[in-house]
């Protein structure tokens, strides 16, 4: 079975972190939230999670690292060299190294978007130094490197990650009533 791991530094976006963990966890994947900071950590909108782990080179044992976006957050992210080293890492090992809204800045100090096609926040394009292209584009898969844009992207990003990791995203879908809800709608207006 493979397995996720969520980063979460202080200020992270909320909305981003526990969609993806939710819709991985749902996906009968199993996803930890691994903290930078301590047991409990503190969101950019104040709210307060408590994270399955602690930062550690267990993480490297994971099949995937996703860094959810937020402010100071992505910041703290690409600041701490425990993360850039397991970035680095399992970049190398070919495993799947994922980003969204500002964190890319993260996968920019650890090198891993020289060449690669990827996406950020708008504006991101210009405060992410590298070789890389930029699309504007909802999700950017290129090889290992998965991207997304920011908070109203977070369900097709996390679809995505499921996806890759050989997850049906489609059945995830259907039980929390997406395309129910759709035909429902539909039906209410013919």
């Amino acid at each position: 079975m493979s397995r996720v791991a969520v980063i979460l530094a202080e200020g992270f976006e909320e909305s981003e972190a526990l969609t993806i963990v939710d819709i991985i966890r749902r996906a009968g994947i199993e996803c930890s939230m691994i903290s930078t900071a301590g047991e409990k950590v503190k969101g950019c909108h104040d709210i307060v999670v408590r994270a399955d782990a602690m930062i550690s080179e267990d993480v490297l044992d994971y099949d995937m690292v996703v860094l959810p976006g937020g402010l100071p957050g992505a910041v703290n992210l690409r600041d701490d060299d425990r993360v850039i080293n397991i970035i680095e890492k399992m970049n190398h090992a070919g495993k799947f190294v994922c980003a969204m809204c500002a964190a890319p800045i993260a996968l920019a100090k650890a090198g891993v978007l020289e060449g690669k096609e990827f996406t950020a926040y708008t504006g991101y394009d210009e405060k992410i130094k590298t070789t890389g292209i930029f699309k504007e584009d909802i999700v950017v898969v290129d090889g290992n490197l998965i991207t997304s844009r920011g908070p109203a992207t977070a369900y097709a990003f996390a679809y995505k990650l499921v996806d890759v990791l050989g997850g049906d995203s489609l059945t995830v879908k259907n039980r929390m009533v997406y395309f129910n809800s759709f035909h429902a709608i539909q039906e209410e207006k013919s």
